[in-house]
């Protein structure tokens, strides 16, 4: 796991320019909202978690398509899942690689996008916690929705098809986390839901994962 994670670290960071293609794409659609919706503070509050959550669905949606498709095409994805020991763990590296490259990064920006909206600092702080047990899912989910169409045609826009309806219960939960905190209300139940569907994601997609991609090998 740890060689298939540095290997997909170096990767990543080899390509500077799609490496902060969704980090880039999180900042400008969300700093393009307060220009369109106008300077009201009472409005940007109430739609910022809701502006933040999409736009940082979208950015992680960026670079799904790519996660096999590369391996695939040089074989390196055969011998990933022929190796000696179980497939499952080299999976789960590399979802980790891609939310260690893709959402952690929007995690991190989240603060400063929030002022953008005039967001307080408790609000701010569970809008972040929000995305940090949300953005691995949503990683977890795209790399099975790669998975399932691998070397398909058009399997970019069925990846859309097929992961965005699957992480609505995450945007809901975390839009409904931060817009809670906004409010004054209570939070801890919608973020307990979203860990408890990180949990559910990082046991059982890796296990779907791998299958998925011996079916798609064979």
């Amino acid at each position: 796991m740890s060689a298939v994670l540095m290997r997909d670290l170096r990767l990543a960071f080899g390509q500077r320019s799609l490496l902060w293609l969704p980090l880039g794409f999180f900042l400008i659609a969300a700093s393009l909202f307060p220009l369109g919706v106008g300077s009201e503070p009472a409005t940007l509050r109430h739609i910022a978690p809701g502006v933040v959550w999409v736009c940082a669905l979208l950015a992680m949606m960026l670079s799904i398509t790519q996660l096999f498709a590369s391996d695939q095409a040089d074989g390196s994805l055969e011998q990933l899942l022929l190796a000696p020991g179980p497939a499952t763990g080299r999976i789960a590296a590399r979802m980790l690689a891609h939310w260690l490259t893709q959402g952690l990064p929007l995690v991190l920006a989240t603060p400063g996008v929030g002022l953008l909206f005039g967001l307080d600092g408790p609000t701010l702080g569970v809008l972040t916690a929000s995305l940090l047990l949300g953005t691995p899912v949503m990683s977890a989910l795209g790399a099975f929705g790669a998975a399932l169409t691998l070397g398909l045609r058009n399997g970019a826009a069925l990846i859309f098809l097929l992961v965005l309806p699957l992480a609505m219960p995450v945007l809901i939960f975390g839009a409904g986390a931060a817009g809670a905190a906004a409010l004054g209300e209570p939070v801890q139940a919608a973020l307990c839901l979203l860990g408890a569907l990180m949990i559910l994601s990082l046991l059982g997609l890796p296990l779907a994962t791998t299958a998925a991609l011996r079916i798609a090998m064979e």
